[in-house]
């Protein structure tokens, strides 16, 4: 059965805007390899970005009939959601297997199923 998994994608914003041109390179590079593999392998992406800078974020919230909006990121953390993919699997250990590939050496990205509404009444 395929499910629509939605791989995020945290990071530190501060290594990234400090990083040179040829470190984003291989990051890029990185992230076209990990798309390559998942087509070579049958996963299909539908959707995904890389999120502007979490200090650009604007928070909503709602108290009865007041809306307040407020700038800057929802939490404050060194890591933020710094993008995602959204793709279609009927494999998930194989997609886990290639979105490690995400995490770099140090980090971790998180693989979760979006919940299908499809034949529902909801």
């Amino acid at each position: 059965m395929t499910t629509t998994y939605v791989i995020l994608l945290p990071g530190d914003e501060s290594r990234w805007e400090s990083a040179s041109a040829e470190h984003r390179a291989a990051m890029y590079g990185v992230h076209q390899e990990f798309s390559d593999l998942l087509a070579a392998r049958g996963h299909k992406v539908t959707g995904g970005a890389e999120l502007t800078h979490s200090r650009e974020a604007k928070v909503v919230r709602r108290t009865g009939d007041s809306i307040d909006v407020t700038d800057g990121p929802y939490a404050e953390s060194v890591e933020q959601l710094t993008g995602f993919y959204l793709v279609e699997s009927d494999d998930l250990d194989d997609l886990l297997r290639i979105a490690s590939m995400l995490g770099g050496e140090d980090g971790a990205v998180e693989v979760r199923a979006a919940v299908d509404h499809s034949g529902s009444d909801a």
